[in-house]
């Protein structure tokens, strides 16, 4: 019997670290966007290093945080939390790997905001925070989405990472791009094609929506 248990493991990381990358890639695009001078380069430098750095070492690195032996991990183990070898762990991968597309992605948004509806708003007595809800989002919304659905095709397709924090557990932390690997490995390969087929198929289904907002901006 077929195990469809892959795909929903990851679609669930995807689904999860898409909403907490669209938070925090919104706020850290918006928060750079008072920043200047060699500040913004280091912060930006730290914000898109996980675009450039290979998925193994960030696992090593999400290794190093939460593993048992490090500050933060003894501190979850005495609460009774332990992230290591769980599927919450595949959130956390996706989230790190897919963080950076989503700040380029709204970053870049959030510039192409009109600054004259930015002060005339001022001028009107409005927040900063009503500000960026009720002018800089929906002005910014096509590329933000855009950004989001590319954060989402890459969480599906995170592997390396997710391998060293998660390990390829059936039914618990085995996500497609793993089951495809072992599937491979282990010469099953009508498997294997099953899931690339999925993958492929969904990854597509990302781009153009990616791609169809990006259109929109642009009209």
């Amino acid at each position: 019997m077929f195990d469809y248990a892959p795909l929903f493991i990851s679609l669930r990381a995807a689904v999860l670290s898409g909403i907490f990358v669209f938070i925090l890639g919104t706020a850290a695009a918006r928060l750079c966007l008072n920043i200047r001078g060699k500040l913004l380069v280091l912060i930006d430098v730290l914000f898109t290093l996980p675009m450039v750095l290979p998925p193994t070492v960030l696992g090593f690195f999400l290794l190093v945080i939460f593993g048992r032996n490090s500050p933060l991990g003894m501190l979850l183990a005495k609460a009774g939390i332990s992230l290591i070898f769980t599927w919450q762990a595949t959130v956390i991968a996706s989230i790190v790997v897919s963080f950076p597309l989503m700040y380029k992605g709204a970053k870049g948004a959030l510039e192409q905001v009109n600054e004259d509806h930015v002060w005339a708003a001022r001028t009107l007595g409005m927040s900063e925070l009503s500000i960026f809800i009720r002018i800089m989002l929906p002005e910014a919304w096509p590329g933000i989405l855009a950004g989001l659905a590319l954060s989402f095709a890459r969480s599906l397709g995170e592997f390396g990472a997710t391998l060293l924090v998660a390990g390829n557990i059936p039914g618990r932390t085995q996500t497609i791009p793993m089951a495809i690997y072992f599937a491979t490995a282990g010469g099953d390969m009508h498997t294997a094609w099953i899931w690339v087929g999925v993958i492929t198929v969904v990854s597509c289904a990302a781009l153009f929506i990616m791609n169809m907002f990006s259109r929109e901006k642009r009209v």
